[in-house]
């Protein structure tokens, strides 16, 4: 398996295991959410992968949608994925993840002027074995 799927699957375990994230999100964190789901939810975003010295370097995104808690949630979502991500061990398959670092947040309103977006992005470092 690749180490950018793996990654992947050990991201969203931790997200699903993690209470305080829970507490806001229930169960709704998805890779390709439902066309009925119900917000606030979490969907695994965009994700880059190069080279890197003995490795392979990520970047990827997470976002957050909220209508009823505005800026506020959506910003209280993604404090709560940063803690749950930035710096965590994550065990990997067949590869070593290096580190997991946070590298911003953004949020706005969408177009249909009632919901928020918010984009956590991140880096990590992996490599074999």
């Amino acid at each position: 398996m690749s180490a950018d799927l793996e990654l992947q699957k050990a991201i969203f375990a931790r997200l699903a295991s993690d209470e305080a994230l829970a507490a806001l999100v229930g169960a709704r964190i998805h890779d390709n959410p439902p066309g009925d789901v119900a917000h606030p939810y979490l969907t695994l975003g965009e994700s880059e992968t190069r080279d890197w010295p003995a490795g392979m370097e990520h970047r990827l995104a997470l976002h957050c949608f909220t209508r009823g808690g505005g800026r506020a949630e959506a910003k209280t979502i993604l404090e709560a994925v940063r803690l749950a991500l930035h710096d965590a061990a994550l065990a990997l398959e067949t590869h070593s993840l290096v580190n997991l670092r946070f590298l911003d947040v953004q949020t706005r309103r969408e177009p249909d002027g009632l919901t928020w977006r918010g984009t956590i992005r991140l880096r990590a470092v992996t490599e074999e074995g």
